[in-house]
């Protein structure tokens, strides 16, 4: 498929998954409900449902979506591996091990934010300094140690909830599923997947030339150095933001860039906005389901983004053979 035809009709599936999750939930809203909401006219319960609890949790799951599937793309190329996801560096363990350690002690939200930031800090901060020690820049020891923090993190997790007890174990379970129900930080997270994706599309070129390989990269003139540390600390900077959005939702980071690379586009210039706008679109349908499911209990989004994007990643696999 043509990039430029693939990019319009993602552009296409926007309206359809927002108004998709805004009309969808325990109570089942028109398209004219929701138009006339939108516009202020109406103060009944559906203007007030939309307002407070929809359009909130519903453009939280697009930006958080789009996070992650940049960030997917940019540890791909920076790995040069396309196994790569925005968590096999440790940061979403690390974030994890912050959120459940501070839940454990009966903190609030944002406490529970708080330290889930500062515990992805201190994994960003440990990667980056162990991967890229005296400035040599090894993208296999910064990969290396990612996995190995990653499994430390785990054992960690493991102990806390262990050492939970009763609701406690439940919210834990939440965060580490995706949780959009309390969206916090909304404006900000816009502004980073603004920012940092209309850098990295202006960039796009020399993520192309890496690519192609770091030798002929450096022979090209790249600074190969400064680019791998730039795109490190940007998919830290879009992970991070994710995870303090959402929580650790996986999957996204992913299987959207690979669904894009296998619809035919491969040019970064491309892939970039491609597989954000896809990201978004994806995890609103998820959160979505996840919603009205087994309504009113809402279910973590999580287990619906394996469930919807592993089929579909088999069968386009499946046909690219």
């Amino acid at each position: 498929m043509h990039p430029r035809v693939l990019f319009f009709l993602l552009l296409c599936t926007i309206p359809l998954s927002l108004g998709f999750g805004l009309m969808s939930g325990s109570l089942p809203l028109t398209p004219i409900e929701v138009w006339y909401a939108l516009l202020g006219n109406n103060e009944d319960t559906a203007s007030e449902v939309l307002w407070q609890l929809r359009l909130p949790r519903v453009l939280a799951a697009f930006v958080c979506g789009g996070l992650l599937a940049l960030s997917g793309v940019l540890l791909q190329a920076l790995l040069r591996n396309p196994l790569a996801d925005p968590y096999i560096l440790g940061i979403s363990g690390g974030a994890a091990v912050g959120a459940l350690a501070a839940m454990l002690l009966g903190a609030g939200l944002a406490t529970t934010q708080l330290s889930s930031f500062m515990g992805a800090l201190l994994a960003i901060v440990a990667v980056f300094g162990l991967g890229f020690r005296h400035g040599e820049r090894n993208i296999y020891r910064l990969l290396l140690t990612g996995v190995v923090l990653s499994a430390g993190c785990g054992a960690l997790i493991s102990l806390l909830l262990t050492l939970a007890q009763g609701e406690q174990v439940k919210g834990m379970l939440f965060w580490l599923m995706g949780d959009l129900s309390h969206p916090q930080g909304l404006l900000f997270a816009w502004f980073v997947l603004l920012a940092v994706g209309l850098c990295v599309t202006v960039l796009s070129g020399g993520l192309d030339v890496l690519a192609g390989g770091l030798d002929k990269a450096a022979a090209l003139g790249v600074a190969v150095g400064r680019w791998q540390a730039g795109l490190y600390f940007a998919a830290a900077v879009l992970t991070v933001t994710a995870l303090q959005l959402g929580g650790s939702i996986g999957f996204v980071g992913l299987m959207i860039p690979h669904a894009i690379r296998l619809l035919g586009v491969s040019a970064h210039r491309w892939l970039i906005p491609s597989s954000t706008l896809l990201g978004g679109s994806f995890l609103v349908l998820a959160d979505t389901l996840a919603r009205m499911v087994w309504s009113p209990l809402q279910l973590p989004v999580g287990i619906f983004t394996a469930l919807l994007g592993v089929p579909v990643l088999l069968w386009l696999l499946s046909r690219r053979s």
